[in-house]
C-alpha cells in the first residue's frame, strides 16, 4: 500500500516492494520536480514586484496595490463561489486560517516592504529582504530537519556570498541619500522578514493538517482574504494619505499604466505566484522552497538591471553567479534526500 505525505512523497507501507516502489519511486521524483519547478516559477512572477515604482508613473505603491490585491481577491471569490460543493466542505478553521495567513503573507507583509522601501530607500530595503530564503531555509530545516547541516549549510552559504555581492553597493553615497531613516527602514525590513517566515512555516503546517485540500481552493481562500484586509486598510491608507488616487484620478490617460501592470501582476504575481507556492508547499519541505527563492533575487536584478538600461557590473555578475549556483546546490542537495 502507498501511504501519501503532506511533502508530496510516497513511502510504502506493505510488504510488496516491486512495481509498486518502482511506481512509488517515480511518484516521488515527479512530485518533486512539480515542486521545484513551480517554487521556480513562483520567484520568478514575484520579482516582478521589483519594476513596479518605475512603470507606475505618479501613482503611489499603494494605489498599485488596491488592483494588485483586490482583483485576485475578486477571482478568488467568484471560484469559490463557482466551486460551491467544495467550498461548503471548509471548516471555520479553514477560513480562519486561510485569512490570517492572507494577512500575515499579503498585507502585512506588503506593508512593511513598503515602509521599508519609504525609510530606507529602494536599494537598501531590497537588500535586507534577500536575507528571506536564508532565514527560512533555517527555520524550516530547525521546524522539520530534512537535511543535515552540513548539506544546507552550504548552499546557505552560497547564498549569503551572492547576496553581498549583488548588493555590494547599498550603504554607498547614492543608496543613502534616497533613504529618509536607515534605521527604522531596516526594522520594517527585518519585519517583514520576520512575517515572511512565519507565513512560510504556518502555510507548510496549515497544508499539512489539511492534506487532501485542493490547491487551487486554498490559494482562492488565501488571496480572498488579503484582498479583502487591502479594501479593510483602504480608509486607513486614506487618512494617511497613501493613495494618489484621490488626486490623479483614475482616467485612461493617467491611469493605463496602473491598470496594466496592476491586472497583469494581480494575474501573474498574485494568483500565478500564489498557487504555484502552494503547489510547492504540498510538494517540498520549507527548508528547500526557503532556498529556491534566492532565484526572486536573480531574476529581480536581471529585471532592475533591463529598467534602469545598463548591464551588471563584475561585481553583480560574480553576485548572480554564485547565487545561481546555490540554487543548483540546493536543488541537488534536497534530491538526493528525496530520493532517499
Amino acid at each position: 500500500m502507498t501511504k501519501i505525505q503532506s511533502t508530496g512523497t510516497a513511502v510504502i507501507t506493505g510488504t510488496s516492494a516491486g512495481i509498486g516502489a518502482i511506481h512509488a519511486g517515480r511518484f516521488a521524483n515527479n512530485s518533486y520536480l512539480i515542486g521545484v519547478l513551480a517554487a521556480l516559477f513562483g520567484a520568478l512572477a514575484w520579482s516582478l514586484n521589483f519594476v513596479v515604482p518605475f512603470v507606475i508613473g505618479d501613482y503611489s505603491i499603494f494605489d498599485f496595490a488596491l488592483f494588485r490585491f483586490v482583483i485576485p481577491a475578486a477571482l478568488g471569490m467568484l471560484f469559490l463561489l463557482f466551486k460551491r460543493d467544495a467550498t461548503r466542505a471548509l471548516t471555520k478553521s479553514d477560513w480562519l486560517t486561510a485569512f490570517l495567513l492572507g494577512f500575515i503573507g499579503y498585507l502585512a507583509y506588503f506593508l512593511t516592504v513598503a515602509g521599508a522601501a519609504i525609510f530606507a530607500g529602494p536599494v537598501i530595503a531590497p537588500a535586507f529582504l534577500g536575507l528571506v530564503p536564508v532565514v527560512l531555509a533555517i527555520a524550516g530545516n530547525l521546524s522539520r530537519k530534512v537535511v543535515s547541516w552540513r548539506a544546507l549549510s552550504f548552499s546557505v552559504l552560497l547564498t549569503m556570498v551572492g547576496l553581498a555581492f549583488v548588493n555590494a553597493s547599498i550603504f554607498d553615497v547614492t543608496s543613502m541619500a534616497t533613504a529618509r531613516s536607515p534605521a527604522i527602514g531596516i526594522l520594517l525590513a527585518i519585519a517583514a522578514v520576520g512575517l515572511w517566515t512565519w507565513f512560510g512555516l504556518a502555510n507548510q503546517r496549515a497544508l499539512a493538517a489539511r492534506p487532501g485540500i485542493d490547491a487551487h481552493i486554498w490559494t482562492a481562500l488565501i488571496l480572498a482574504g488579503g484582498g479583502l484586509e487591502m479594501l479593510a486598510f483602504g480608509p486607513i491608507g486614506l487618512a494617511l494619505g497613501v493613495f494618489n488616487i484621490p488626486q490623479l484620478g483614475l482616467g485612461w490617460e493617467n491611469a493605463a499604466p496602473l491598470y496594466f501592470w496592476g491586472t497583469a501582476l494581480a494575474i501573474f504575481a498574485s494568483i500565478g505566484g500564489a498557487l504555484a507556492w502552494t503547489f510547492a508547499s504540498q510538494r517540498l519541505p520549507v527548508a528547500l522552497s526557503a532556498q529556491l527563492l534566492v532565484s526572486e533575487t536573480i531574476f529581480g536584478t536581471i529585471f532592475g538591471l533591463a529598467v534602469h538600461g545598463r548591464l551588471p557590473t563584475i561585481v553583480e555578475m560574480g553576485g548572480l553567479a554564485v547565487l545561481t549556483a546555490g540554487v543548483i546546490v540546493t536543488i541537488r542537495v534536497f534530491h538526493g534526500t528525496t530520493k532517499a
